[in-house]
């Protein structure tokens, strides 16, 4: 297999190849082993590159995926997963896809708008909320330079799981979310031992609308531009603590301040307990 011509970029939750998140895809990872992904996601830089095998019964549309910061391998990406679908989609058409992942198994469709744009929406599995100890808070708010004034009240810090943990922490200012310059190793290090994907930072815009920011250097980069597993936790979170309801659709502005300005739908359906989060998706050229 030669590496090199084998790996697509794509961005995703954007139209244009110079925002959203952009993302390395090997469509068909046979013939790599675990240290040949990792070094393909290591030189491509991005904060996660996704890796697929046919599943393993040959069922059709189902596959394994899995994903590569370039440090680690991490249990689920939500933007590596929307890039996957849709460049499966311009290779099988659009439809339902099964991916096997680390977290479990998350569905996949992909559909078309009505101007042509393929838009896959994945749903997450099961999430689930927990406290986060205050002096983990503590830490956190230290390696950020945060005041604890900065928080907004109406949103209590808690870690949410829909694939991958996520420290939840909303400023109570658009300036406070913006004002980002933390320290990598010691937030790295807190991450490493609460066993932290991002760092999940937002700011409420209105009652549906939501800025996020995601610290990521447990990948080994500063910030991840879009990051759909995050939204997936922060709807859980969110709708879990009342602060949405629980049958909604929210929308999700990442990546302005890094000038990769992204959109991540997330939408919460009544009596299920996962998560969809939906986006689009687009080849970078070269």
């Amino acid at each position: 297999m030669n590496t090199d011509s084998d790996v697509l970029r794509y961005t995703a939750f954007t139209t244009d190849p110079a925002g959203g998140n952009p993302a390395g895809l090997v469509l068909d990872a046979r013939a790599l082993d675990d240290e040949e992904m990792l070094a393909i996601a290591a030189r491509l830089g991005y904060s996660e590159s996704a890796f697929v095998t046919p599943a393993p019964d040959g069922a059709q549309r189902s596959y394994t995926v899995r994903y590569f910061s370039p440090k680690a391998e991490v249990p689920f990406c939500g933007h590596a997963t929307v890039a996957t679908a849709v460049a499966l989609s311009e290779i099988h058409g659009p439809g339902d896809y099964l991916f096997a992942t680390q977290a479990g198994e998350v569905p996949v469709t992909v559909a078309q708008d009505a101007d042509g744009t393929p838009r896959a929406t994945l749903t997450s599995v099961e999430p689930h909320i927990t406290d986060v100890a205050p002096e983990d808070l503590s830490e956190a708010l230290a390696a950020l330079g945060w005041p604890a004034a900065d928080l907004d009240p109406a949103f209590p810090p808690r870690i949410a799981y829909a694939g991958a943990r996520h420290l939840v922490l909303a400023a109570a200012t658009r300036a406070r979310l913006a004002d980002l310059s933390y320290d990598f190793a010691r937030l790295e290090a807190l991450m490493h031992r609460l066993d932290l994907t991002t760092v999940q930072l937002v700011w409420r815009a209105s009652e549906s609308v939501f800025h996020a920011r995601d610290p990521f250097p447990v990948g080994g980069v500063v910030e991840d531009p879009a990051t759909g597993a995050a939204a997936a936790a922060f709807g859980a979170y969110a709708r879990a603590l009342g602060l949405v309801p629980s049958k909604a659709v929210l929308t999700l502005h990442q990546g302005e301040d890094m000038g990769r300005p992204g959109e991540l739908t997330v939408t919460l359906r009544e009596g299920d307990p996962r998560v969809r989060v939906s986006g689009a998706a687009v080849r970078i050229p070269g």
